[in-house]
């Protein structure tokens, strides 16, 4: 039997086989499921992830009840679904970049909409039979959010339409990527 170091070396080198290989995917149009749990403890820019109670104190009522019991806002009446500005959307909870402006669309349905997100291994796909049919619930990989649900009834290129709640994101802007620390995603604005 491996030692446990040894077994967690194995689980990393796989987990960055998968992240590179679904990320590729994502990149080429095709849509893969991810199915991967939350992988860490920690949050985008490497400190801890608060636990409930913290959550709790940071978060709005609404942000802690959707990211946390799966709840949906209200459409029309929240932050983002209006939002042109140019940036990047981000876990209210972790601060892993999600989406980015350049993918978002209106899509008629009062919450924000993408086409696909910035990088397929950030988010994890999971069966939602919720309702009285099946739907692809959208979670964040590192802190294990709610962020919504997506469907095939997108534009081109993909097809896909990432349906999200606002309440689940903090969107910065293009001009404040490098002050927040997230300066590795100006290309995505440069023109």
């Amino acid at each position: 039997m491996k030692p446990n170091y040894i077994l967690l070396l194995d689980f990393a080198a796989v987990f960055s086989y998968l992240s590179f290989v679904t990320g590729s995917a994502a990149q080429s149009g095709a849509h893969t499921p991810q199915n991967t749990p939350a992988v860490s403890g920690k949050t985008w820019h490497g400190s801890t992830l608060p636990d409930k109670e913290e959550l709790k104190a940071k978060l709005s009522p609404l942000q802690f009840a959707v990211t946390q019991h799966d709840e949906t806002e209200p459409p029309f009446k929240n932050e983002y679904w209006d939002n042109k500005q140019p940036g990047i959307y981000v876990d209210i909870v972790s601060g892993e970049p999600l989406f980015s402006s350049t993918h978002k669309y209106d899509s008629g349905t009062g919450w924000p909409s993408f086409y696909q997100p910035l990088a397929a291994g950030h988010i994890v796909e999971k069966e939602d039979r919720g309702l009285f049919f099946t739907r692809t619930e959208v979670r964040g990989r590192l802190a294990d959010s709610h962020l919504g649900h997506v469907f095939s009834d997108g534009p081109p290129p993909t097809g896909l339409r990432y349906c999200i709640n606002s309440a689940a994101l903090r969107f910065i802007p293009a001009d404040a990527l490098d002050k927040e620390c997230y300066g590795e995603l100006l290309y995505l604005f440069d023109q």
